[in-house]
């Protein structure tokens, strides 16, 4: 007998594949799934629902943004209880810059759920972007209490050492600028393109040494796309065997 699948039962299908999925990324159990399709959507795979405005996760992403914020915030305000504002504010930033944020997402294994129309080099940020996104879903569908479990309990404690970042030095432009000087190599931060409206452009900055092309990154920010495109190169160079002092 031939069966007849309705858009409405291959939709039933998608969205249970996907709330499965999202439970075991992050432990949640969806209860409006829309919000996961969304948060996954990157603007290149989106449709316009209204002029200027796509169905993308850029909305998400930004309310996830700052909802990540101030729970990153919390945990560290508390867990230094002795520390100044600008000693938090760097480890608020080496938790969540974007570098981080992308790697987690792969980690996590959220990057194969992403819908996207965009290859290799070109993909950027999207990874952490769609981390943000996630959160900002979770936000909306679970409330602030479960979207704090789920960064404490999934994310902080189970993906990073806390004590070894706080070590770490972050300012991979500085280590990178100070490895040519002692090498003699010249080193560049070049935007090689600029994309969007003038009030929400992106820079797509590239590492140069010595002319010669090097990694690039793709950020909203020029300092922090130098920074990422920087920490790229040096990851780089150390897994080619290059050392630095």
């Amino acid at each position: 007998m031939l069966k007849i699948f309705s858009k409405k039962s291959t939709q039933g299908k998608a969205d249970k594949k996907l709330a499965g999925q999202i439970y075991n990324i992050t432990g949640v159990r969806a209860k409006n799934i829309s919000l996961y399709h969304q948060a996954l959507r990157h603007s290149s795979a989106a449709v316009e629902i209204k002029e200027g405005v796509k169905n993308s996760n850029e909305r998400l992403e930004f309310l996830g943004d700052a909802v990540l914020g101030i729970i990153v915030a919390e945990y560290l305000f508390k867990m230094y209880p002795f520390k100044g504002e600008g000693f938090l504010t760097k480890m608020r930033s080496r938790l969540v810059n974007r570098a981080q944020l992308n790697q987690l997402s792969v980690k996590m294994g959220l990057n194969e759920l992403i819908e996207s129309d965009l290859k290799g080099n070109r993909a950027g940020s999207i990874h952490g972007d769609a981390f943000e996104a996630l959160v900002g879903a979770i936000y909306l569908d679970q409330g602030f209490i479960a979207t704090q479990k789920f960064i404490l309990n999934r994310i902080l404690k189970l993906h990073f050492n806390i004590k070894d970042i706080e070590e770490t030095d972050t300012d991979y432009k500085s280590r990178l600028l100070n490895w040519g000087q002692h090498k003699k190599k010249k080193i560049v931060f070049e935007v090689i393109e600029e994309k969007g409206p003038p009030h929400n452009k992106v820079y797509t900055v590239q590492v140069k040494i010595d002319g010669a092309p090097n990694m690039s990154f793709e950020h909203h920010s020029k300092r922090r796309a130098e920074q990422l495109a920087a920490q790229l190169t040096l990851e780089k160079m150390e897994a080619d065997g290059e050392t630095f002092e």
